[in-house]
């Protein structure tokens, strides 16, 4: 008998490329999503189109609605946390629906699993933006890049939490909240504090999923605003070595309950935001991409880069896409479907 997953914020760019690959697995597959985000609903016919209308259980609800996700979640075998609010600056301009959707719907999703006796297996996606601004740790800079000084593997789990923003201090919440169900409950939860994803199906925005956006918006010629001096480093991963990473923790889930992992593509997987993307996404275009520049925005890291060794050794994962075939596969994607945005 198949396992069913729960998948929350499942017609999410995250959330429908894993139900789609549950759905190829042959399990069985409840997405719960409110379908407020961008392209949710061209996600779910992408589903549909694929899989058949009947391939899936749809639950149109909000994770702060308690009763209703306490429903979704009753016969669930594992649930794959990903409803979330996901802009800093949404969360800095409406702090309270920031708590509610990210603090308060992750209590109402662990409250869920326990009042459904079957003791999911509950992955959590975190976000690097626990750590905060990290201004302790040295960086240094050169003409492309800014660089760890003493970090050359990148930040571990081991670093000290600093919610800065309301995002920050709402999916720290979250992430504790998982961490604790386990100790206390004895509810197998297993946390990733996730660096930036891309990949197919993403719509992204200026404000979040910067890969894709800045993919949509030289495709569709919009304009794109490089806030600082673009050099910022990010560690980046594909969305199937995530996918990867999330089969991995529910495959070795008894060694990975309990446990954080920071899960992102690594010091073998970086960028700049513009000076290093910006040529690769103009070779790709087949012509220049005149940006407007901004001021540094608040909070915004010099670098992060995921220090992704714990994931290795305690899942056996790590990421096999290189940035540059990531980065192609998307551009076609977005290409191809051009007129999704």
């Amino acid at each position: 008998m198949s396992k069913l997953t729960l998948v929350t914020g499942g017609a999410g760019f995250i959330g429908c490329n894993y139900a789609a690959r549950l759905l190829e697995r042959g399990e069985k597959v409840v997405i719960y999503d409110n379908l407020s985000r961008h392209g949710a609903v061209k996600n779910l016919e992408w589903l549909h189109q694929r899989f058949g209308r009947d391939s899936f259980q749809l639950i149109q609800g909000d994770v702060r609605e308690a009763d209703r996700i306490r429903m979704a979640a009753e016969n669930a075998d594992a649930i794959v946390h990903l409803a979330a609010q996901v802009a800093v600056t949404t969360s800095v301009t409406n702090p309270r629906e920031d708590f509610e959707i990210n603090a308060l719907g992750t209590f109402n999703v662990l409250e869920a699993a326990r009042a459904s006796g079957r003791n999911p297996v509950i992955l959590y996606a975190s976000t690097n933006k626990v750590y905060g601004g990290m201004e302790e740790l040295r960086v240094l800079e050169d003409d492309r890049r800014y660089h760890y000084a003493d970090l050359p593997l990148g930040v571990s789990e081991t670093q000290p939490l600093d919610f800065h923003s309301p995002y920050g201090c709402s999916k720290g919440a979250g992430d504790q909240y998982c961490r604790d169900y386990y100790r206390i409950y004895g509810i197998p939860t297993v946390v990733f504090r996730q660096s930036c994803i891309y990949g197919e199906r993403q719509f992204g925005i200026e404000d979040q999923g910067w890969v894709a956006w800045f993919v949509i918006a030289a495709l569709t010629n919009r304009q794109i605003t490089i806030y600082g001096d673009g050099k910022q480093v990010r560690d980046i991963l594909y969305i199937e070595d995530l996918l990867d990473a999330y089969d991995a923790a529910f495959e070795h889930v008894d060694t990975a309950a309990g446990q954080i992992f920071n899960i992102g593509g690594g010091p073998q997987n970086v960028m700049s935001i513009w000076i290093d993307f910006g040529p690769l996404l103009e070779k790709l275009l087949g012509k220049s991409i005149i940006v407007k520049r901004g001021d540094w925005r608040p909070g915004d890291q010099r670098i992060y880069v995921s220090d992704i060794r714990k994931a290795e050794q305690a899942l056996g994962w790590t990421p096999r896409t290189p940035v540059e075939t990531g980065i192609r596969r998307l551009f076609e994607w977005a290409k191809t479907n051009q007129f999704l945005f």
